[in-house]
């Protein structure tokens, strides 16, 4: 599962990191939640970085309500399921981040490669249109099984998408994509113990990678 993550890094950096055309239009995220809006590179504008809501609307839903329980998609069933199965064949995409949070017996922590390095998530995403005739772009993060590093924190964790794969990720041509969704292999994930401000979905700012405090620490 993945229900919170971190985007802190300069434009420029993200700029760099994902070879975009353009710095994005972004400032530094401590705790994105579903339904937020947040950055996601797509195929069809591959070298910039857009934005899309977290939580994908399918074509077909009748309002946005079914967003939170599509913040996620497993990657065992992606290509089976009405939520996602098309966008996996048309609409995959990249979602930057620096970081993720999860929260083993109570206590929450925050998940990072060396030097918080920028990574890119496996994402699908979606247009969907409001009665109104409103448009918003959705995404969606898959998650498959935890690797070894994780399996004391969760089950499952995002999949990952190593730089040399963005492309092939990306590329709606290349049919055997779920070969890609596969437990993350390469530098190590820090695990790091943060404090409780994280668990407030609306609550911003450099604190939620603050350490816990002792109070905090002696409630689990």
């Amino acid at each position: 599962m993945c229900g919170r993550y971190t985007l802190t890094a300069d434009p420029t950096f993200v700029q760099e990191e994902l070879g975009l055309r353009v710095a994005p239009a972004h400032h530094p995220r401590f705790n994105i939640a579903p339904t937020q809006a947040a950055l996601v590179v797509t195929a069809q504008r591959r070298d910039e970085a857009t934005v899309a809501r977290w939580g994908l609307i399918p074509p077909w839903a009748k309002d946005v309500r079914i967003a939170s329980q599509t913040f996620n998609a497993r990657a065992e069933t992606i290509a089976e399921k009405p939520a996602f199965k098309d966008a996996f064949v048309h609409r995959r995409c990249l979602v930057p981040a620096d970081g993720f949070y999860e929260w083993p017996h109570g206590q929450p922590v925050h998940l990072a490669l060396p030097h918080r390095a920028i990574f890119t998530f496996a994402g699908l995403w979606e247009s969907w249109r409001s009665h109104d005739g409103e448009q918003i772009d959705t995404f969606t993060i898959i998650t498959t099984t935890a690797n070894e590093t994780l399996k004391g924190v969760h089950t499952r964790m995002p999949v990952l998408v190593p730089r040399a794969l963005r492309s092939t990720w990306l590329d709606a041509s290349v049919t055997d994509a779920r070969a890609l969704l596969v437990p993350w292999s390469g530098e190590t994930i820090s695990i790091t113990e943060v404090g409780d401000a994280v668990g407030t979905a609306s609550h911003e700012g450099p604190d939620c990678l603050a350490p816990p405090t002792r109070r905090q620490l002696a409630l689990f």
